[in-house]
């Protein structure tokens, strides 16, 4: 029968190539245009492409309307498969199409199944294989291996396929990848192609050696800041293990003594691969640096199986920073000592500008006897004054002596009338008959025969205000100047002064005899300056009208009326002179 067979294919051989050969040739056209593809859920897929596609590096994309609606993929792209993408897809711009069954992991159809499969380590520039996933449940050796989406015959890289397995002659790093392997399954009469993936790593060799320590090298000092956080951080070279060994922990020792070391806190440690090593950082975090710290030494300990090295961190604080430790505490302390002396020195003074100024108008409404207290020493008119108030007495209404007895009451004119009568009359005819304030006057208002001191504190008691005119004679005056002196030690009582150009001259003169509390009084105290002998302005009155205290009420200002004080005055000039 075998002799037949033989014959028959010598004596029809051209018949078998053109029925057979086109059969085979139609039969592998449709296989490419309608293909069946077996992924297992949770592994990396390759999406297949058509070999014309490959040849021109043309962009085809696949897409499913069944059991995943919206899903597409351009073909050579990997993604890790689910349940969601089993389907029907049609790939654009070709008749090409393809079913896609996706599988659990415990479906029997796959056999035995080793999760290690998966994923395959190689070492560098030795030689290594890599075996299809579940080879070892199957005698199918035909399978074809991809990496991306070009089979590795076809690519420049040698590989040998023995077995079934993908063996490598050299491994380099550029080996690194996922690679496919397709492996035919013949299931109710369909052959599907299972399509597994393998993850190949590239390794170095294990290198016997203990771990380098890039920083500290040795014993290092770190420069810190009492009172701020402080980070120390241990870099680490390791060789290359397969098993991982590394570990890096961070010790604290005091006095320099390594016998009795602590564990620290520390941070999770930060790896990277480097080519044939590994980098391993790990930190140390101090959230306030205290004295104490400076006595410790900080101990980086790296270790693998072959070994262990250590490296020492010395803390110390930046010199600048270690005398101002000392040199803030002082200088607050002093400047807390300057500031209590100059309030002690300065007391008075501190008071007073607080009374006159940020107490203005605050006693205003308290119930008092007497608005101002006007204390000022009655003095004889310079001759100047007598001049000028004797050619004042002839130009009466008409120029003789009954201008001397012309009726009227003795006030002032307006403020800014005439500057010729003394200062003491103009003011307490200005104050209470022109403003309507109560005026205190000891001389009128104080009954005679008590005690001076005695009827001057009750005085300044029972007035708001103490207005002090200072001429050359008050200062002179002890009676008028202990006045002053009660007012200023007085705590609620405003106290105005009114400066006269003798007055403040006398002030200066080095021999005068004033108390020192009035002395330093008189330097803060709210002051106006009066000149004798000048047309007054209205910048004086409107000054005085703004310190002096609200009015009480029952009292209203008197009207302006003919100004009679100066024939009046000179009246008693003139008959003096007569007399004489």
């Amino acid at each position: 029968m075998k002799t037949i067979r033989i014959l028959f294919s010598f004596i029809f051989p051209i018949f078998s190539e053109e029925c057979c050969g086109g059969w085979r040739g139609r039969k592998a056209a449709e296989r490419e245009a309608n293909q069946h593809y077996t992924a297992v859920e949770g592994e990396m897929f390759l999406m297949p492409c058509t070999e014309s596609v490959r040849r021109h590096d043309d962009v085809e994309s696949c897409g499913t309307g069944e059991g995943a609606e919206g899903t597409s993929f351009d073909c050579g792209t990997k993604f890790s498969v689910e349940a969601k993408h089993s389907g029907k897809y049609t790939c654009s711009g070709s008749k090409f199409l393809f079913h896609l069954q996706v599988v659990k992991r415990s479906d029997s159809s796959l056999g035995c199944f080793l999760s290690e499969e998966n994923s395959v380590e190689l070492l560098n520039n030795e030689g290594g294989t890599v075996r299809c996933p579940g080879h070892t449940c199957s005698n199918n050796t035909d399978i074809v291996w991809y990496k991306d989406d070009e089979a590795v015959s076809v690519q420049k890289r040698s590989f040998c396929q023995k077995s079934g397995g993908l063996y490598f002659c050299k491994v380099t790093e550029h080996d690194t990848g996922v690679y496919f392997c397709d492996r035919q399954v013949l299931e109710q009469g369909v052959h599907w192609t299972l399509r597994r993936a393998v993850n190949v790593t590239v390794i170095p060799k294990e290198v016997s050696e203990p771990p380098r320590i890039r920083y500290p090298d040795g014993n290092v000092i770190e420069k810190v800041e009492l009172g701020l956080p402080h980070v120390s951080e241990c870099v680490v070279h390791f060789p290359f293990e397969r098993n991982f060994s590394r570990k890096v922990l961070w010790y604290v020792s005091y006095g320099g003594k390594t016998e009795n070391m602590t564990l620290l806190p520390m941070e999770k440690q930060e790896q990277m691969r480097q080519r044939s090593e590994f980098k391993v950082i790990r930190r140390v975090l101090i959230k306030k640096v205290t004295p104490e710290h400076l006595n410790q030494r900080l101990t980086c300990i790296a270790s693998n199986h072959f070994g262990d090295r250590r490296g020492t961190i010395q803390l110390k604080v930046i010199g600048v920073k270690l005398s101002s430790l000392v040199g803030y505490p002082v200088a607050s302390l002093l400047l807390v000592a300057g500031l209590g002396l100059v309030v002690h020195v300065k007391w008075l003074e501190i008071q007073l500008i607080y009374r006159s100024y940020f107490q203005h108008r605050k006693h205003d409404r308290d119930e008092k006897e007497f608005d101002v207290f006007l204390s000022c020493v009655w003095s004889a008119p310079s001759a100047e004054e007598e001049r000028v108030l004797t050619v004042s007495s002839l130009r009466g209404p008409n120029g003789e002596e009954e201008a001397c007895f012309s009726g009227g009451d003795l006030l002032p004119t307006r403020e800014g009338v005439s500057t010729q009568r003394p200062l003491q009359v103009l003011l307490s005819q200005v104050l209470e008959d022109q403003w309507g304030y109560r005026l205190c006057l000891l001389e009128r208002d104080v009954a005679p025969g008590g005690a001076f001191t005695n009827d001057v504190v009750l005085a300044i008691r029972r007035s708001r205000m103490l207005l002090c005119l200072l001429s050359a004679e008050y200062l002179s005056n002890s009676n008028a100047v202990f006045v002053l002196e009660s007012g200023i030690q007085s705590s609620s009582l405003k106290v105005l002064v009114i400066w006269t150009g003798r007055a403040s001259a006398s002030l200066m003169q080095p021999d005068t005899s004033l108390p020192t509390l009035v002395r330093r009084a008189l330097n803060v105290l709210p002051s106006l300056v009066w000149t004798s002998g000048q047309p007054s302005s209205t910048g004086f009155w409107r000054s005085l009208r703004k310190n002096m205290p609200e009015q009480s009420e029952g009292r209203r200002p008197r009207p302006d009326m003919t100004d009679v004080y100066d024939a009046a005055r000179s009246c008693i000039l003139h008959t003096e002179a007569v007399q004489r």
